[in-house]
């Protein structure tokens, strides 16, 4: 399942409608990314992300469909906010269920690492120095690499 919302999302209630009626699940792991208030030295005050509908939805569900390609999973769930986000907010989130841990944790860490360099998300960040654009870092491109076809 995936979605791209303006909305804030509650992390217990997403986990709990991933994994209603899954009684073979014996893992569930997830990622949520918030909005810090400092990136690369520079106070933020504000994070607005942009994407271009149907496109992005397309893109998240090629990655979910990757991984369950590669790992044995029951559920995941990709929930992406857009707009403005101010530091503290939920940002992202990942979450994956599976019969065994090992499963789940690296389907939800190469999800991840998709989203970091591949979705089409664009971020812009207002510092004290006026707003600019970021872009993936090559860290995260280094992650990505690891796993051959992200």
């Amino acid at each position: 399942m995936v979605r791209v919302q303006v909305e804030d999302f509650e992390l217990g209630t997403e986990i709990a409608r991933l994994r209603a009626g899954q009684r073979d699940v014996g893992a569930v792991a997830a990622f949520l990314g918030t909005v810090r208030d400092i990136n690369n030295d520079n106070r933020i005050s504000t994070l607005e992300l942009e994407h271009y509908p149907g496109m992005t939805e397309r893109a998240l569900e090629d990655i979910e469909t990757k991984a369950r390609a590669r790992w044995p999973l029951n559920g995941v769930l990709i929930i992406h906010r857009v707009g403005p986000l101010q530091p503290e907010d939920q940002i992202v989130l990942v979450a994956v269920t599976s019969r065994h841990r090992h499963a789940a944790f690296e389907a939800c860490e190469y999800i991840m690492d998709y989203l970091k360099t591949r979705a089409p998300f664009w971020k812009k960040e207002d510092t004290p120095e006026g707003p600019r654009w970021v872009d993936a870092r090559e860290s995260d491109f280094d992650a990505a690499a690891r796993w051959g076809d992200a």
